[in-house]
């Protein structure tokens, strides 16, 4: 471990670069890093990087669901809670049935269980690749937020297929009421547990006399207290933690302070971008080790990723028939209940169809099928389910990672009107906070105002709508009257937020932003 340990450190340093390359010539960098991991695996002398794959789901997966919880809005997910359940539950099962069919039918000796195995592994797309790709070219929010919702969930149903294709295949025999029952416990045991967990530290924070680095040492340990809870009494720990992190980020200004939401957001930050920078460069350095054991199972090369492009292409043409599925399912149900949009056009389902690359949990979820089964046999076909599960991941993030935003320029997405405008939102939030801070000022603080020369600095400020390029340093003796006036703004805009569907959530967090770094300059004057 020791003699490798420069090798690992230039291996963060090279991700860095190669994120910095992509930013440079607008390239999503999962697919530089895949590339660049495949490249460098093939140098000579080169150690693997192994991981012990029963370790694999607890040390990637609950940050960096956590953090996708975190940035989420619950307002966004439950408008669109429909488009989102049918995509993360619905789309996620009919893929994995395709996936199943296609591998038992064209593949020999794949069995329907080992079909499913590969579809609960290979179904759910990955958020990373599309966020990261999304950031070069601008899509409408409604897309962003159905996108974003449906990555929360849909890991929690694709695992759950696959832990019962594994049990089935490692045992031999499938129980579906067994299944069913286990299927509900999962689902509601998980939600269940990650509440109760997130509220044990919620009220931890509060109650706790911790300071602002024990608050981000929580929110680090967070994420895994509730997968762990969950595993160990066999429910989803996926849906732990992403019921866990959406039940605390919506609480966030209840139990952490400004300086604790600011400094934690830098760390979770970093955190979260060196897990998915080594998770997309692991899975190029792992080829080589993976062709080397399909020899073992008799298996060519060039057989094998034909077997890996056909389950791609299920998976591509899959998900085109899915997008345009919810269309029509949408016009439909809208005769007979409300939905957010009736006809929301066949553009917007095109760009969700081809939004379909896969990683980090696919990637996961391969690497941590078992070598032997219950019987003490080697695991059938293992080596095969990872090297098709490498092709699927190349091929979705090389082939519509660099086409997606060609893709979506050549479209051209209407402007849905599901959000006021960027710069309407603005004016209006200042006009209310205006409002609000002037209110309190002249109700509660008359008499401080006639003296202060600094207040009516402030009154001043915020007649002008509170420009967000103007400050002012607030002296000692009326920091506690701003400090009140900060807190009532917060609630202002916590209030509209959740009352006004028109109002974007991404803008009123950047207002909240600034208030914080405000409340941060009182404590620095």
């Amino acid at each position: 471990m020791l003699e490798h340990f420069p090798f690992y450190l230039g291996l963060i340093v090279l991700i860095i670069l190669l994120i910095m390359l992509g930013n440079r010539i607008r390239v999503a960098y999962p697919v530089l890093l895949v590339l660049a991991g495949l490249g460098i695996s093939f140098i000579p002398g080169i150690p693997a990087l192994k991981i012990d794959p029963e370790l694999i789901f607890i040390i990637f997966l609950p940050p960096l669901l956590y953090e996708a919880a975190w940035a989420n809005s619950w307002k966004e997910l439950w408008f669109w809670r429909r488009i989102i359940g049918s995509f993360a539950f619905v789309v996620v099962f009919l893929t994995a049935i395709s996936v199943a069919l296609a591998a038992n039918a064209f593949i020999p000796g794949f069995s329907l269980a080992l079909g499913f195995l590969l579809g609960g592994i290979v179904s759910p797309p990955d958020a990373v690749s599309a966020s990261a790709i999304l950031k070069f070219v601008k899509v409408p929010k409604r897309m962003s937020s159905i996108l974003e919702g449906e990555s929360l969930l849909n890991d929690a149903s694709s695992l759950i297929i696959f832990r019962f294709a594994a049990i089935a295949v490692s045992t031999g025999q499938f129980i579906w009421y067994n299944a069913a029952l286990s299927f509900v416990w999962m689902v509601i045991g998980g939600i269940l547990i990650g509440l109760a967990v997130g509220f044990v530290f919620l009220k931890a924070h509060k109650w706790l006399p911790t300071d602002v680095n024990m608050d981000i040492i929580l929110t680090l340990v967070t994420p895994y207290a509730m997968y762990i809870a969950a595993e160990e009494v066999h429910a989803s720990g996926v849906l732990a933690v992403v019921s866990g992190g959406l039940f605390l980020s919506y609480h966030r200004h209840r139990f952490l302070g400004s300086s604790s939401r600011l400094r934690g957001e830098n760390v979770w930050q970093s955190f979260v971008f060196l897990l998915n920078g080594l998770v997309f460069m692991l899975i190029g350095l792992d080829l080589p080790e993976i062709t080397s054991a399909l020899k073992q199972e008799g298996i060519g090369f060039y057989e094998a990723t034909g077997y890996g492009l056909l389950i791609t292409a299920v998976l591509i043409l899959g998900r085109m028939l899915a997008g345009f599925g919810a269309l029509i399912v949408t016009r439909i149900a809208s005769y007979f209940i409300t939905v957010a949009d009736k006809n929301p056009g066949a553009r917007a389902p095109l760009i969700m169809g081809w939004t379909g690359m896969r990683g980090v949990v696919s990637l996961a979820a391969a690497l941590s099928v078992p070598v032997i089964t219950s019987s003490g046999a080697a695991f059938p076909h293992r080596n095969l389910v990872l090297y098709i599960t490498f092709i699927v991941i190349l091929v979705t993030l090389v082939l519509q990672g660099l086409t997606l935003p060609l893709l979506i320029r050549k479209v051209k997405l209407p402007a849905f009107n599901d959000h006021m405008p960027e710069e309407e939102t603005a004016a209006l939030l200042r006009e209310e906070l205006a409002k609000v801070s002037l209110a309190m000022l002249r109700a509660d603080h008359q008499e401080e105002l006639s003296h202060s020369f600094h207040l009516q600095k402030l009154s001043r400020l915020w007649q002008n709508q509170l420009e967000s390029d103007e400050t002012v340093n607030v002296p000692a003796n009326i920091k506690s009257i701003y400090k009140k006036i900060l807190d009532r703004q917060r609630q202002l805009l916590l209030q509209m937020n959740k009352e006004e569907q028109r109002i974007d959530e991404e803008i009123v967090r950047k207002f909240l932003h600034q208030i914080d770094l405000e409340e941060e300059k009182l404590k620095l004057e």
